[in-house]
């Protein structure tokens, strides 16, 4: 009943957005990659005069609207599973689009700048550690005055890439956390665990609540003025989240259909909650009964997107893809068709 309401919101959302369909694209999914998927769209109608409408709407709901064939494309921080492939009608297409970083977001007194380590991260939202006084925040962050006050834990409601990245995390650095909760874009979060939807929904509410704590893409967390842990990563360096540590998770061999995970890098500079976020999209885009030119004008969207649009990415706090994953994508888009056909006008 949700998803066929979420379709509906979709198909009335284009309905009212003045466009024909020829000058329209519509997709939908991740929030993690939303601010700078706004702003691509902005740029890019101003250019072209081709509306791009994204909507924020979870990485789960985005595929299922991709799967249902209601959207253009959709937006994901998680590569679909088998399953998610056998259920799409025909074949889909993965290409990466930037780089972001999942962040431990909280709201405290004065709001100073803590470490955490893996394990903290993984009892602290196991619900095994329940005030921020605790003798091993406090051990690991000597000279922070931390209150005698309750964790409130904060997470996702919706089906999240996001919290498919953070599970994947801790899924790694903790055999507790992958034997409890696994990796998945929806967990059996413990009760005492704050649902919110979407990446603005979890910052919104930490910033609004203190003792609050849990995790968001960087973007929401620098434009909210919020404070965020720096983690220690696999090398055993402290790393805090920015644009450098971020690429540098990236340092790695990215294989030709571009699925491969930045979690828990070996890079010694690296921030160890990294990832690529994906647009997904069906490889031969004649269904539907959708116009070659509707099919073009996708493939030139991707194409200015992993080319001009990167440019647009360190602003918005993403890390523009590295030369390595732009090649690749770029032949992914290449190989589209139409009818079975090579898309070309």
């Amino acid at each position: 009943m949700k998803r066929f309401f979420l379709t509906l919101l979709i198909l009335l959302f284009s309905a009212l957005s003045g466009h024909s369909a020829e000058n329209e694209l519509i997709g939908a999914g991740a929030t993690f990659p939303q601010p700078f998927y706004s702003k691509l769209s902005d740029v890019y109608f101003e250019k072209t005069g081709i509306k791009v409408n994204y909507q924020g709407v979870g990485s789960g709901s985005g595929i299922n609207l991709l799967i249902d064939r209601v959207v253009d494309f959709a937006g994901s921080d998680a590569y679909m599973t088998e399953e998610e492939m056998k259920k799409a009608p025909s074949p889909v297409s993965h290409i990466p689009t930037c780089i972001g970083a999942v962040v431990i977001s909280y709201n405290l007194p004065g709001n100073p700048e803590i470490r955490l380590t893996p394990d903290l991260v993984s009892d602290i939202f196991l619900g095994k550690i329940k005030r921020w006084n605790d003798s091993r925040i406090l051990t690991l962050n000597k000279g922070v005055t931390l209150p005698d006050m309750p964790i409130i834990i904060v997470r996702r409601s919706d089906s999240s890439g996001t919290t498919f990245v953070f599970s994947e995390y801790l899924s790694k650095v903790s055999k507790e956390w992958k034997e409890k909760m696994g990796t998945a874009k929806s967990l059996n979060w413990p009760p005492e665990a704050v649902g919110q939807k979407g990446n603005s929904g979890v910052a919104g509410f930490i910033r609004q609540t203190p003792g609050a704590l849990g995790y968001v893409e960087l973007t929401y967390a620098i434009q909210n003025r919020m404070a965020y842990a720096t983690l220690k990563n696999k090398s055993g360096n402290f790393i805090k989240p920015t644009l450098d540590s971020v690429s540098s998770a990236a340092k790695v061999k990215i294989p030709d259909d571009t699925n491969i995970s930045l979690t828990d890098t070996p890079a010694k500079d690296g921030y160890p909650i990294s990832s690529f976020t994906w647009i997904i999209f069906y490889k031969d885009q004649n269904y539907g009964g959708r116009s070659k030119q509707r099919a073009i004008n996708l493939k030139n969207f991707l194409t200015w997107l992993l080319n001009e649009g990167q440019s647009y990415a360190k602003p918005l706090h993403y890390s523009p893809l590295p030369a390595e994953a732009q090649t690749k994508a770029r032949k992914i888009v290449d190989s589209m068709t139409y009818a079975n056909e090579p898309l070309t006008k």
